[in-house]
């Protein structure tokens, strides 16, 4: 499981980089960063690149947003089998302690008894 979420937080570092890439060379409506290069969106890409790079920014968005919930799904639920796991550990420290408590009880309880009882010789004990 650690490793599909190494993955996922990768592909999603690497879509957000390429969306800035992407939003950065889209021409503006006012001129933007795109135009400042001589408008390299279409000089490099050619006249309709302009709608392939909305499209792909449409796309590489989308992507990145069912990452990110799949992403926040997937750490809700290890965080919700940590805390089970923590009450269970909680619990049997819980138990144990009392079964602590109890055996130091009853060994004082056996203890008492013990010196309460006269002493039998062993020959009476035979019999």
């Amino acid at each position: 499981m650690e490793i599909v979420i190494a993955v996922l937080y990768t592909v999603v570092v690497i879509v957000a980089l390429l969306l800035i890439g992407l939003v950065l060379i889209q021409q503006s409506k006012t001129g933007g960063f795109g135009s400042t290069f001589g408008g390299v969106g279409e000089s490099v890409f050619g006249a309709q690149a302009v709608n392939h790079l909305s499209k792909l920014t449409v796309i590489l968005t989308t992507v990145f947003f069912i990452l990110s919930l799949l992403l926040a799904a997937i750490s809700g639920q290890r965080a919700e089998e940590n805390r089970k796991v923590k009450a269970m550990n909680n619990e049997l420290t819980v138990d144990a302690e009392a079964v602590k408590v109890e055996n130091k009880s009853n060994s004082a309880e056996v203890e008492k008894k013990i010196e309460e009882e006269p002493a039998v010789p062993a020959k009476k004990q035979a019999e």
